[in-house]
């Protein structure tokens, strides 16, 4: 059955949307490879998520070097955007993004619990938003992780629950075996003293050897 063509648009199912990015950008990244080794070509990938988390990837070398090789290779670059030679945030400028985001967080976290935050304008809810999807994912990914360690763990006392069961009956079939060969042994001594005792008296019946 033929899948039916995927919409470009937004996915607005949080969930579906984080597993559509993770699939993508891991196929995305595997073409990229793919492509380098095929045609011999260095390739630099950078992916930012919907939270702010950077993904990337050079096939050869270092990201680093990919891009000084770039602005080598178009000096206009550098000029179209000095922010090219300082990758780090001014520090004033990058505490006071932080504390906006504390501050909407806080009225975010108000809000949800019916305080009196006040009203929050659709940039806030967005910002709010991402950071409860964010949340989700780890909150989920940590469930995962957990389960799977509660598998692994119920995996491995299964095994030595085995190994503890197949060495009992070990021991039960060898107790088995002793007895058996102990009540063999039993029985042939005391088929042999009958048989010696009924020659004995079948011989003094006779008046056999009496002296």
């Amino acid at each position: 059955m033929a899948r039916g063509k995927i919409q470009m648009k937004r996915i607005e199912n949080p969930v579906h949307r984080q597993v559509t990015f993770c699939k993508r950008r891991a196929g995305l990244l595997k073409k990229a490879k793919e492509l380098s080794v095929l045609c011999d070509a260095e390739i630099g990938v950078f992916i930012f998520s919907a939270h702010g988390k950077l993904y990337q990837q050079a096939t050869k070398g270092t990201m680093q070097e990919l891009i000084e090789r770039y602005i080598k290779c178009n000096p206009g670059a550098a000029a179209e955007d000095p922010k090219l030679d300082n990758h780090l945030m001014d520090p004033n400028k990058e505490i006071c993004m932080l504390k906006q985001e504390i501050e909407v967080l806080q009225k975010g976290l108000s809000f949800i619990n019916g305080g009196a935050g006040g009203a929050m304008s659709l940039s806030e809810l967005n910002v709010l938003e991402k950071h409860l999807e964010m949340s989700m994912y780890h909150i989920r990914s940590t469930k995962m992780n957990i389960m799977f360690q509660e598998i692994q763990l119920l995996k491995n006392k299964e095994g030595i629950l085995q190994a503890a069961n197949v060495h009992l009956q070990d021991k039960i079939d060898e107790q088995f075996e002793m007895a058996a060969n102990m009540a063999t042994t039993f029985n042939e001594d005391f088929d042999y003293t009958l048989t010696t005792n009924n020659i004995i008296a079948t011989q003094n019946d006779y008046g056999i050897y009496q002296y």
